[in-house]
């Protein structure tokens, strides 16, 4: 993956096509990166609004309904 806002809407991505929970490894190996990198993306993501669910074992989800805004 060659940059970080790549990465995040890569995730982003991922998550609104899914409707259950994902865990950090599953996705940490989908997108070629650590799970810590995944750890530090979802926070990124939290903080500039988007509402991604996590929960310890289950792994994370898009609150349902979160629709991305337009470009």
């Amino acid at each position: 993956m060659s940059n970080k806002s790549e990465r995040l809407f890569q995730l982003v991505t991922l998550l609104r096509s899914r409707r259950t929970a994902i865990t950090a490894e599953t996705l940490a190996e989908f997108m070629e990166v650590s799970v810590r990198t995944i750890y530090r993306d979802i926070q990124a993501l939290v903080v500039s609004g988007i509402p991604v669910e996590g929960e310890a074992g289950i792994g994370y989800r898009l609150r349902p309904g979160f629709q991305l805004p337009p470009l």
